[in-house]
Order: C-alpha cells, then structure tokens, then sequence
C-alpha cells in the first residue's frame, strides 16, 4: 500500500509540475490517455481542463491529434523506455487554423525506473517553418537572377569577342592594302593591340569570371597569340613566360597587357637586327598582396645610344608610359650588349625570379 501511494504521490507532484509550466505539455498514461494537461496547452487547443482528462489523446481537438503514425512511436514509448524527438506534423486546429507541430516525447520513471506515463512537449513551429520556407523560396529566387545576370554576362562577353575580332580583322586587311610601310605597321601594331584585349576577353570567358585574372595563363595565352602572328619564320624568336600565381583586377589586367603586347612587338622589331636561332624575349611577372612586378626582357642588342626610353617611339611609348602611370607604377629599363630589360613595378615590389633572357 504504502509503494501505491508513494507513487500517487509522485504522480500528483508530476502532474502539478506540468501544470505549471508555460508552454504546451501533456502527460498521458501507458494507454495514451490524457492524466493531465500544463495550463497552456488547454488554453492554446481550447480544452475543457475538467472534461478532458481521461479521454484518449487522438479523441482531443475533435481528433485532430490523430496523426499517421503517432499512435506506434507512442506507444513504445513505455514498453521500450525510449523517447521520441522531433516528430513534425500538419494539420488544421479549430482554433489555430493549420499549423506546423513538433512534438518530443519522453517516459516519466519512478524510483524503480519503471515508466507507466508519458510526457510530450508541444511545440508550434508554424513561424519557423515559414520563415525556412520564404529563406528558401529568396535563396532560389537571388540563384535564378544570379544565372540570368551570368547568362547575359555570357552573352555580352561574346558579343565583344565578336566585335574585337572583326575590328582585328580589319585592320589587318587594312595593313594589307596599303603602300606605306610606316602606315602598315601601325596598322598592325593597332591589330595587335586589339587582340591583346581580345585575349583577356577570351579569358574572362573561359574562366567564366567578371572581376579577376590569373596573370599567369592569361599572360602566357597573350605572348603565344604574339609569337603566332608576329615572329616571321626567318626570325626565330622563343617568347616564354614565368610567373607566379596571383590575379588582378580585370581593367589592370587589360592594362598589362597592352603594355606586354607593346614592349614584346618592339623586342621582335628591334631587338634582333641580325636572325640568330637562340633569340628570346623573356616576360616575368610577380605578385605579393597588392603589389607587382612585369618584366619584359631580351637577349638582343640592346638600346642603341640615343634611343628613346623603351626602344620605341610615337603611340607605343606615350601608350605604355599613360598605362603604367594608370597603374600607379613606374618603369624602369637596363640595356647592355646583351640585351633589354624593361621592368614596370607597382610600389616596393623586391622581385624573386631570375629576369635575364
């Protein structure tokens, strides 16, 4: 007798507990009847405290607790002394309106650690569940504007591709059918020129970026393209490229370019008077944090005396002093027998790579 009560005891005190708490609980028996409900939960589901205790839980609400597989994960809860956590559910409440319920359930033990009552937490995640729901309806909106936007950067890209590589053309056909040697040159060196941006474009879209270049294979593809339509077959001239890992921001990347296109054209028109089969041009470049170093550099003749700053004259030198003075870098130039090193530097850049041709 006295075990009997000790555990009506225990009971009354759960129960008086529960009632006190301020979110929806109820407590139920190993038949999953209702002993007793906390004060919110007849409140929120419009229970007659009176009344309610006693019936079966998928008899309450007018039987809107009876829910597809409730009733077995319920069920075990005692027999096995196992819980159950995070089981979700919709449904339409009288009172509510359709909301999102998530219901954790864990056997009540006396002193024994026997379990003949269940207590199960009522949570309402209806906000929750909505606001995860629009994040997500946001998150595949911002995506498909995100592909609309790549799909017309695609587009533009290729439209400009397009457009460069008619304007080289041109000019091309141009330094064709003209008589005048110096204008023919010109024209080529616009042609190239053109497709020194050409090629960035041609970059941009196969890495598929809008912002930064990798110098490295961006300036490798540029001197390849140069050695192609530049070097004729009786001059020889390897043009080869080292450099580090890093990018630049697009617009510097087209500038150093353009001033590679113009220092690598005046290397193969005045570097090599004379063919030699061991001629080659040499462009470096090297990043650390935001500064940089380019060297173009030859194993020609070198300047001769009274040449002007960077072997050239006209467009090429006023174009490569306003790109590097663009780039807040300055430019520097070493020439002997043994050849022509050009160097354009951003700030205090120490250079790590050997620069000899």
């Amino acid at each position: 007798m006295k075990q009997l009560h000790d555990l009506a005891e225990a009971q009354a005190l759960a129960l008086a507990i529960v009632d006190t708490l301020p979110e929806p609980f109820m407590v139920l028996d190993d038949a999953l009847h209702l002993l007793a409900g906390s004060r919110c939960f007849y409140e929120v589901f419009g229970e007659d405290p009176a009344k309610a205790p006693g019936r079966s839980l998928f008899e309450l609400s007018g039987g809107q607790w009876d829910i597809p597989g409730l009733a077995q994960l319920l069920a075990a809860v005692v027999p096995q002394r196992t819980g159950v956590e995070g089981f979700e559910f919709e449904q339409h409440f009288s009172r509510l309106g359709r909301r999102t319920i998530q219901l954790n359930a864990l056997p009540i033990r006396d002193d024994k650690g026997d379990s003949r009552m269940i207590l199960l937490a009522i949570k309402d995640i209806t906000e929750r569940r909505e606001a995860e729901q629009e994040k997500q309806r946001l998150l595949e909106h911002t995506e498909e504007l995100l592909e609309q936007q790549r799909t017309l950067l695609r587009e533009m890209q290729h439209r400009i591709a397009n457009s460069l590589q008619i304007i080289a053309s041109i000019l091309l056909l141009k330094a064709g059918s003209v008589s005048s040697e110096e204008t023919k040159n010109e024209l080529r060196a616009a042609h190239q020129r053109v497709m020194s941006v050409a090629a960035v474009q041609s970059h941009l879209h196969a890495s598929d970026g809008i912002e930064q270049i990798e110098m490295g294979p961006y300036l490798t593809k540029l001197s390849a393209g140069l050695a192609s339509s530049m070097v004729g077959p009786k001059q020889h001239v390897a043009i080869v490229v080292a450099a580090s890992p890093g990018t630049l921001p697009t617009s510097h990347a087209v500038s150093i370019g353009l001033i590679v296109t113009e220092l690598i054209m005046n290397a193969i028109k005045y570097a090599f008077p004379k063919p030699r089969k061991s001629a080659r041009i040499r462009v470096t470049f090297e990043k650390a944090k935001s500064d940089w170093k380019l060297t173009v550099s030859d194993n020609g003749a070198g300047r001769s005396p009274g040449e002007g700053p960077t072997r050239s004259t006209g467009l090429g030198t006023a174009l490569i002093g306003a790109l590097a003075k663009q780039l807040d870098a300055q430019i520097t130039e070493v020439s002997s027998p043994k050849g022509l090193t050009v160097a354009v530097t951003r700030s205090t850049f120490e250079s790590r790579l050997p620069v000899a041709a």
